[in-house]
């Protein structure tokens, strides 16, 4: 179960990766991500679909177009192939937790229908972290066409997932986060306004769900770790003469990494920090 599981993740994770490549470049131009079919920027010829296969086609094109040969750029596999390891991480964290051939001790009110649900609602999750992060890098701006459906399909997902399992603390919490973030950097904006975007607000309220749903000490640890990552980016940046104190930086990209490294790690720094001070 767990090679057929690394296997599908981290493929069906490459695939994703070369549509949120199109995604990126198209929302902010407000063009449709269906049509027209992908073609090379440069002379406009359709792009076949075998050298449409994740990360081997780049190579075996050598990163450049097959019909004009100029140069494409090496952000599209790498892009493939961050997603690709992100789906697998997600896949192996969670499979744990409905599969019993994995986890034989699993509870038995742990049912597999709810586990695929939350597994679905978290690789969206990753698919919309790896975008967003693209788009706020390039464009300064986290659109609304991904932010706000993202509140919808967690609802649904984690909602109907606590329904069959009866994981309403989980629900709680979840709704809890959501609020609490949301809250946190509205606050935030209206205090500075211009320091935080709004659609860095709009995203926390997503973020919140998901690290609320993963516990209180992901919760803690996810939205500390966004604001340390946004800040040691902001120094490094100021020592390298980029960026001045009143330069606005993408905070997306920093609030999706430390969501999961709240996610992922949450627990274990918590208890490795509350041990520290003797807490624990």
């Amino acid at each position: 179960m767990v090679v057929f599981a690394t296997v599908v993740g981290s493929v069906f994770g490459s695939m994703i990766g070369s549509f949120l490549n199109v995604v990126a470049y198209r929302v902010p131009a407000r063009r449709s991500i269906v049509s027209p079919p992908s073609a090379c920027p440069h002379c406009g010829s359709p792009v076949r679909g075998y050298d449409n296969i994740p990360v081997l086609s780049w190579l075996v094109l050598r990163g450049k177009c097959r019909d004009c040969h100029a140069p494409i750029s090496v952000r599209y596999p790498i892009v493939e192939l961050t997603t690709a390891l992100l789906f697998l991480a997600v896949t192996l964290f969670f499979l744990p937790s409905f599969v019993p051939t994995v986890a034989p001790t699993l509870p038995p009110e742990y049912s597999i229908g709810a586990g695929v649900l939350v597994l679905v609602a978290f690789l969206y999750l990753a698919a919309i972290s790896v975008v967003l992060s693209l788009i706020d890098l390039d464009t300064k701006t986290l659109p609304n066409r991904i932010v706000l459906p993202s509140y919808i399909v967690a609802a649904v997902l984690l909602g109907a997932a606590a329904v069959i399992d009866g994981r309403w603390a989980a629900l709680a919490t979840a709704g809890i986060g959501g609020a609490s973030l949301l809250a946190l950097y509205a606050l935030l904006a209206f205090v500075r306004p211009g320091g935080m975007g709004l659609g860095d607000v709009k995203l926390a309220g997503v973020l919140g769900i998901y690290l609320g749903w993963s516990g209180w000490d992901a919760l803690i640890v996810g939205t500390f770790a966004a604001f340390v990552l946004g800040g040691l980016f902001g120094v490094v940046q100021l020592a390298r003469r980029r960026a001045t104190r009143k330069s606005g930086i993408p905070f997306g990209p920093w609030m999706l990494l430390g969501a999961w490294i709240g996610i992922f790690a949450g627990q274990g720094i918590a208890g490795g920090y509350l041990a520290l001070v003797g807490l624990r």
